[in-house]
C-alpha cells in the first residue's frame, strides 16, 4: 500500500491545521430556458410573419391598382411627396409585396435570412408608405402601423421560431 503524502509544517508561526470542509448538499439549479424552448413571444413572431405575408399581399394589390387605374388615388402622381408617376409607384409596391410574402413564408419556416429580410422590408415599406400618404392616407397609415408591429416582433423575439 502506498502511504499518503506528508505535509511539512511551514516555518514561522504555526499554520492552521487543514480542516475538512463538509460537502454541500446538491441544490437544484434555477430553471433555465433552453434555446429550443419557446416562450409566449413565439405567437407574436408568427403573427408578424402572417402580417408580413398580408402586408406583402396588400402592397402588391396597391401596386396593381396603381398600374391599372391612375385615377383611383386621391391626388395625381405629381402631388406625391416624391414626384413619380403611378406606374413607378405601382412597380415599387408590387416588388415590395412579392418579396414580403416570400420573407413571411421564410419566417414561418424559421429561416434567419427571412427574419433579416422581413425587418428590412418592413422598414422600407413604412418609408415608401410615408411618401404615399397623400395619395391614400388611411391605407398608408394602416400599412405603416402593421410594419411597426412586424419590426418589433421580428427584432425582439424572431429567433424563437425554429423547427
Amino acid at each position: 500500500m502506498t502511504e499518503p503524502p506528508r505535509t511539512v509544517p511551514a516555518e514561522g508561526p504555526a499554520a492552521p491545521a487543514p480542516t475538512a470542509t463538509p460537502a454541500r448538499p446538491a441544490t437544484p439549479a434555477a430553471p433555465q430556458h433552453s434555446a429550443k424552448e419557446p416562450t409566449a413571444w413565439v405567437g407574436w413572431v408568427l403573427f408578424a410573419s402572417i402580417m408580413l405575408i398580408m402586408v406583402g399581399a396588400f402592397q402588391a394589390m396597391m401596386g396593381v391598382v396603381a398600374l391599372l387605374d391612375d385615377g383611383y388615388y386621391l391626388v395625381p402622381g405629381t402631388d406625391l411627396v416624391v414626384h413619380l408617376d403611378y406606374s413607378t409607384w405601382g412597380w415599387t409596391h408590387v416588388g415590395l409585396g412579392v418579396i414580403a410574402v416570400v420573407a413571411g413564408l421564410g419566417i414561418l419556416a424559421g429561416q434567419t435570412w427571412a427574419r433579416v429580410v422581413g425587418i428590412m422590408l418592413a422598414v422600407l415599406s413604412a418609408l415608401v408608405n410615408v411618401a404615399f400618404l397623400a395619395a391614400y392616407p388611411i391605407w398608408s397609415v394602416l400599412i405603416i402601423t402593421l410594419d411597426v408591429i412586424i419590426i418589433y416582433a421580428l427584432a425582439v423575439h424572431g429567433r424563437e421560431v425554429r423547427y
